[in-house]
């Protein structure tokens, strides 16, 4: 069984230009999810997938460069067409898609989804976020009874996608055209791990955040 993982990156972003790469708490963002995946053993072949060879600087030396159509860099080009791409450029049985704006990705959180995914139980795996609180949609409590308000933590669970990551079996895109499949298993991430940044709002967050948690670090290691 062949394992796969591709970080699709682009260095034209529109809403926060140049932010794959910029400093994030004195290290590239970029190099967040190039370190964590170059530490997932699981993974046969490790991709990075660029239409810019600018990339390969901030490379650690397992990770492999793949050059993309420029075409996959326009604003108006969807996730899944870029999957399509790169699926069609390299064969496996298994593909495990992360992305450079969620930098706080944990090894063990995508290697844990990974595992459920390859013992064939799942034909699928993805980050989520719980959320356990009073809903609403289209002007209408959406998961509770405005006449019996249960406690939140009675409340029905409602997973968020995050884009952390997707695990996916060959046949779950090419004959369903999904990156996620019927038999799911959704993996819970936490706050942290679900940062995203897309815009400066975002990343003034994140900074905040990765200086938090390397403080936690730094305090473990004296302990």
């Amino acid at each position: 069984m062949k394992v796969v993982s591709f970080i699709p990156i682009k260095l034209n972003n529109q809403r926060l230009p140049g932010k794959n790469t910029m400093l994030l708490n004195g290290k590239p963002t970029c190099n967040y999810i190039f370190d964590t995946i170059s530490k997932i053993d699981t993974i046969d072949e490790k991709y990075v997938y660029c239409s810019d060879e600018r990339i390969k600087t901030y490379m650690p030396e397992n990770l492999i460069f793949l050059k993309r159509d420029s075409y996959l860099d326009g604003f108006q080009v969807k996730g899944l067409e870029i999957i399509d791409y790169f699926v069609r450029d390299v064969d496996a049985d298994i593909y495990v898609l992360t992305h450079v704006t969620q930098p706080f990705t944990k090894a063990d959180s995508i290697k844990k989804a990974l595992d459920k995914v390859i013992s064939g139980e799942y034909d699928s795996a993805f980050s989520a976020v719980v959320l356990q609180d009073y809903m609403w949609m289209n002007g209408k409590p959406f998961n509770y009874d405005m006449k019996n308000i249960v406690r939140t933590q009675d409340l029905e669970p409602i997973y968020m996608e995050t884009g952390a990551f997707f695990i996916f079996r060959k046949e779950v895109f090419t004959e369903l055209g999904q990156r996620i499949g019927n038999k799911p298993y959704i993996y819970e991430i936490d706050q942290f791990e679900a940062v995203d940044i897309d815009t400066p709002e975002d990343f003034e967050f994140a900074k905040a955040v990765a200086a938090y948690l390397d403080k936690g670090r730094q305090t473990e290691e004296l302990e």
